[in-house]
């Protein structure tokens, strides 16, 4: 067992305690939408600044910030079952990066590669505090991914962490054969500053004529100079607060204010991004990223990229680095996993250029899949999907893949 295992099981106990207490006793903050945060993240916001003497980064170094984040994260993973897990050393522009590979269960495995990009707004962060996230997007969506320790601020301001997004996902596709896949069946994806960097990558991409097969963007931050109504409503008393947000764009961009309006810092300020990669983007509703991330959403759809969003409305910032933990937060990454599964299983069967219904959906954090639905039934079958693995390594029915005329999906809220 591991040495945190006690501290994690004690904060499922938690969990479910909280589940159980009547609302007026839990006092979780509402959304503008009338959404309840999680109750279980409400209160480790106020455990977080009893045990650091302050829930935000202020006067950390970055070097402080980062042993925070391991202590804050590593004590809740789980350390989900795949079949396979290696260390890899891959080049970089400026030296070798180190990187991990995860293979699920043979059964139902997607011929896919998705090269994963960490959180941690570009100054924290590792491969250690998102393995958890990597094994469980492994698992569930049925394909092997590929992690990948980027070089971090301030040492290696932008637009270093671009350079070696990019430089990693070129050389997944150049090595696609020795994973087994298909140049093309090559994606990308990431949390937070990772989104932020995979959406820089896949615009990088598109503009040499590279194809990339899909985009994962959970949480992305997407534009560094215009303020949201999300950063006002959640700017305090969350898990990611607008002064730190402040602080990590003080150490990635060096403190010069031209640089937020870079397209490659700000990727929602790319007028002309042209048609980019299927996208499948997460919000949370509790996050200052929130409105931006949705922003970007629509900022693809218009311009005839094919998008899924969803939003996990009772969720915070930083839900998936919790999964081990928080049921609510683990059952979103599972349903978000499943999603990202049929999405990709979509493009490789009819290409990326295929036109398919872009859907907006708002769900529960525990919501099992319900919205769009109706738009998926509407499509044509044309090839039968590859099933998915389930959480014991079995292979189940996933949705068949078609394409339909575009159209817009109402949002719904599932039960």
């Amino acid at each position: 067992m591991s040495q945190f295992a006690p501290l994690r099981l004690a904060v499922k106990a938690l969990d479910i305690a909280a589940s159980h207490l009547p609302a007026r006793l839990v006092r979780a903050p509402a959304s503008d939408t009338g959404a309840t945060l999680s109750p279980l993240l409400h209160w480790m916001f106020h455990l977080r600044h009893l045990k650091n003497g302050s829930a935000n980064l202020g006067a950390a170094t970055p070097a402080q910030a980062r042993r925070q984040l391991r202590a804050d994260v590593l004590p809740l993973s789980r350390g989900y079952a795949v079949r396979e897990v290696r260390e890899l050393t891959i080049p970089g522009p400026a030296g070798a990066l180190q990187a991990r590979h995860y293979r699920p269960a043979a059964a139902g495995e997607l011929p896919v590669l998705l090269v994963f990009l960490h959180g941690g707004g570009w100054v924290t962060g590792d491969l250690d505090t998102h393995d958890d996230v990597c094994r469980l997007l492994c698992r569930e969506a049925g394909m092997q991914v590929l992690a990948v320790d980027y070089r971090l601020a301030p040492e290696h301001p932008f637009p270093a962490p671009v350079d070696d997004a990019e430089a990693a996902v070129r050389w997944a596709q150049e090595n696609a054969a020795r994973f087994g896949v298909a140049p093309t069946a090559i994606a990308v994806g990431g949390d937070s500053a990772g989104g932020n960097l995979a959406t820089v990558t896949a615009q990088r991409l598109a503009a040499t004529g590279s194809a990339l097969l899909a985009q994962l963007l959970i949480y992305p931050a997407t534009d560094f100079s215009t303020p949201r109504d999300s950063q006002r409503r959640f700017g305090t008393g969350f898990i990611l607060s607008q002064a730190d947000r402040d602080w990590f764009e003080h150490h990635y961009l060096g403190g010069n204010a031209d640089l937020k309006r870079h397209v490659q810092a700000s990727p929602l300020l790319n007028a002309q991004p042209g048609v980019l990669a299927p996208a499948l983007v997460v919000t949370s509703g509790f996050d200052i990223l929130r409105d931006e991330g949705e922003a970007y959403a629509q900022h693809l759809q218009a311009t005839g990229t094919l998008v899924e969003h969803v939003r996990c409305e009772h969720l915070g910032h930083g839900f998936i680095n919790l999964a081990g933990a928080h049921r609510d937060s683990e059952l979103a990454t599972i349903r978000i996993a499943r999603q990202w599964r049929r999405l990709c299983n979509r493009a490789l069967a009819l290409g990326t250029t295929a036109a398919v219904a872009p859907a907006t959906e708002t769900v529960k954090g525990d919501a099992k899949p319900a919205a769009a639905k109706k738009a998926r039934a509407a499509a044509p079958k044309k090839a039968k999907a590859t099933p998915a693995p389930n959480a014991a390594g079995n292979s189940q029915p996933a949705a068949a893949t078609g394409a339909v005329k575009p159209k817009r999906v109402k949002k719904s809220t599932s039960a």
